[in-house]
């Protein structure tokens, strides 16, 4: 069973997969996140000062490690996000700017001015897109969505607004839809997550949800965040 965790910015993926991981006793895969690739991808840069071909080579590093994991286990695991997520980062920074903390002002339905930059930005993404729907119709099962139910982390890390958010969670979903991909929405506690997705997988947790919750914020804890 390849189980996708998929959900926009500050929705608890890391955490819940975690949770799921050590409660069902499913291998989990993720990637390295953008700020851990940035270093070697832009080195002396900020996410909001990356230029479209660094988040282009960003986008395509993190989906490659996505594969590699996956294929390493191949049909039983749960996934941290999914390679639609990438392709879904830079197609909305198509909307809001290559730098969406300057388009915070905007209203709902308002996007910045299409640059020759942003235009040609737009046409890479939807060429990618095609590889990355491709491969996620192909590498996964199923989905469990988080809702974007939590505040925005204000971590100093993230270059994105709640429109950028909300604009992220509604395209995913509505690629699942093209996709004609089976998602289920989960929110809730860290508690009502796990004994949902448990219920949905029809996989008997291994641990206590209490057992499982302290694990997993102590992992979530050496992550690189």
């Amino acid at each position: 069973m390849r189980i996708g965790l998929t959900g926009t910015y500050s929705s608890g993926k890391t955490l819940t997969s975690l949770i799921i991981s050590d409660y069902l006793n499913l291998p989990r895969t993720e990637a390295r996140t953008m700020r851990e690739i940035l270093p070697h991808a832009a080195p002396g840069k900020t996410l909001e000062e990356v230029s479209s071909p660094e988040l282009i080579q960003m986008i395509i590093t993190r989906h490659m490690d996505r594969v590699i994991h996956e294929y390493k286990h191949k049909e039983r695991f749960i996934s941290d996000g999914c390679s639609l997520q990438e392709w879904i980062y830079g197609s909305v920074r198509v909307k809001y700017g290559m730098n969406p903390n300057q388009s915070i002002h905007l209203k709902q339905g308002e996007t910045v001015s299409k640059t020759a930059e942003l235009a040609y930005f737009e046409s890479i993404m939807s060429e990618l897109g095609k590889v990355f729907k491709r491969h996620v119709k192909e590498s996964f099962d199923a989905f469990i969505h988080l809702p974007n139910e939590l505040p925005l982390a204000k971590d100093g890390h993230r270059p994105v607004n709640e429109l950028f958010r909300s604009a992220s969670d509604d395209l995913l979903k509505e690629t699942f839809d093209e996709l004609g991909i089976k998602y289920h929405i989960v929110g809730g506690s860290l508690e009502e997550r796990a004994n949902t997705i448990s219920e949905i997988l029809n996989i008997k947790p291994v641990k206590t949800i209490e057992e499982s919750i302290a694990s997993a914020n102590e992992k979530y804890k050496t992550l690189i965040m």
